[in-house]
Order: structure tokens, then C-alpha cells, then sequence
């Protein structure tokens, strides 16, 4: 798969991580942490964003380690949730869905159901993947259909893994040099062109819930990210407390 346009990533060609092919699963059901009907920091413009729970990569110093586990969260209907989230996007405004994780490619056929949902409703998608292209091109001509589907329901990749020891302050949404921003598609060709050349910066959300719990997502260093919240309490979106309250439990539980 040639990209119509990258910022292709620089270094860690020894590292080990993301070299084993993710394992395939049912397309049936979808294991996530946490869904967004409208956000600007994960990706081009006003998006949705969806949190997949589960990563084989585990990449050191993640950002978000809570969703390492294939446990927790909560399981849905793929059919059924995309339905629930490409409507709630386009209530929101959003002109796309962004997938994360976790890793999407370790649920690739539930992920692409997603993402083809939202594409028959004429929104683009982006997708994070702690796999370099060339190794998930490389499964998908091997026979892993459920890969290909997810690459070609993709608009926007940033791939790789992340690797602490290369930082990258310089382009946004990548967290390592070695990863890479790629237009599958010609929709943000242009956007994926003006970051090759100029770079471009990270944004982080905040959101306090009305019970006092922290939401976070975008983009921050560690230290950055800890000053941030030092006094503004715990973060209520690690999968247990998503799941605590699709149970119907308060947030003052859930925080616990």
C-alpha cells in the first residue's frame, strides 16, 4: 500500500515492538473504553473519537497503559454502537471519527464495521496503530482480511510504535519520530502534505464532569500532563470506571 501522501517516520528500526501480528478476532462484537461525539484534538477538525480496550503492543511510557488490558471496558454490538455513534457524531458536527486505543488493529474487523459505518454516512476516518504500515500491508496480502478492510476503510494512518527515546515535539498527534502520519485516501492529502513540511502542534482537552471526575485526551509529555492534573482528582476514564458505570453505579463510586 503506497500512501498518497506521508510524513514518513524516522529511526527505531531495531526495536521489537508491534513485530508480531495481532491476533484475529470476531467482528461481531466490539471491546471499548470510551467514546467522544466531538473533539479537536485527536486529529484534523471536529471528530468523534473511539477508545478501543486491548493492546498486544504495549508500548513503554504509554499514554494511555489503562487500556493495555483485554478486559474492562465494555462490550457492545458492533452493528448496534456504530449506528449509536455515527449518529451521535453527526449531532455533534463532527466530520469524521477517529479510532484509537488500545490498538484497532487488534479488534481489525470490528473496527473496520466501524469505520465503513461512518464512511456510508460520508465521514472520514482516522486510525492510530502501534503498527507500522509496511507490517500491516504485509499480513493483509498474507491472507489477514480483517487487516485490509480496516487500511482500506482508513482515510488518515498514524502508525508505529511509540518509542520514548525518540520524542517528537515537531508534528502533531505522533508521539516518537520514527511513527508516521499518512493519507490513505486523497481526503487529507493536503493536511498530511503541510505536516511534512511545516510540522505542526499537539492539543490536550480537559473535561471536569459535573460529579468532579477528569477526563483527558490529545496529546502531553508525562511531566506536562502530571503538573496538569496534580490538583484536579482522579481521571474517571480507565476502563474499570467505564464499565462501573455502565452498571449503573455513581461517580463517586466509580472514583473509588
Amino acid at each position: 500500500m503506497i500512501p498518497l501522501a506521508e510524513s514518513a517516520g524516522v529511526g527505531g528500526d531495531g526495536s521489537l515492538l508491534a513485530t508480531v501480528a495481532p491476533g484475529s478476532r470476531s467482528a461481531q462484537t466490539l471491546r471499548w473504553s470510551r467514546f467522544l461525539a466531538a473533539t479537536e484534538a485527536e486529529g484534523p477538525g471536529v471528530r468523534a473519537a473511539v477508545w478501543l480496550q486491548g493492546c498486544a503492543v504495549r508500548c513503554p511510557e504509554c499514554f494511555n497503559p489503562q487500556l493495555w488490558a483485554d478486559r474492562g471496558g465494555v462490550v457492545s454490538c458492533t452493528a448496534e454502537i456504530a449506528e449509536e455513534w455515527v449518529a451521535q457524531a453527526h449531532a455533534a458536527g463532527a466530520e469524521g471519527v477517529t479510532l484509537l486505543g488500545g490498538e484497532p488493529f487488534d479488534q481489525a474487523g470490528a473496527a473496520a464495521s466501524v469505520a465503513r459505518a461512518f464512511r456510508a454516512a460520508g465521514l472520514s476516518v482516522m486510525t492510530f496503530t502501534g503498527y507500522p504500515l509496511d507490517r500491516l500491508a504485509a499480513w493483509a496480502e498474507a491472507g489477514r482480511d480483517d487487516i485490509g478492510a480496516l487500511l482500506a476503510s482508513t482515510d488518515l494512518l498514524c502508525d508505529g510504535p511509540y518509542l520514548r527515546d525518540l520524542p517528537d515535539l515537531s508534528r502533531p498527534w505522533v508521539g516518537s519520530r520514527n511513527q508516521g502520519v499518512r493519507a490513505l485516501t486523497d481526503r487529507y492529502a493536503d493536511e498530511v502534505r503541510r505536516i511534512a513540511g511545516a510540522g505542526g502542534a499537539d492539543r490536550l482537552e480537559v473535561r471536569i464532569t459535573r460529579g468532579g471526575g477528569v477526563e483527558v485526551n490529545g496529546w502531553a509529555t508525562d511531566a506536562a500532563l502530571a503538573a496538569l492534573l496534580d490538583d484536579l482528582g482522579p481521571r474517571i476514564d480507565s476502563p474499570a470506571q467505564v464499565a462501573a458505570r455502565a452498571l449503573g453505579r455513581t461517580e463517586v463510586e466509580v472514583a473509588r
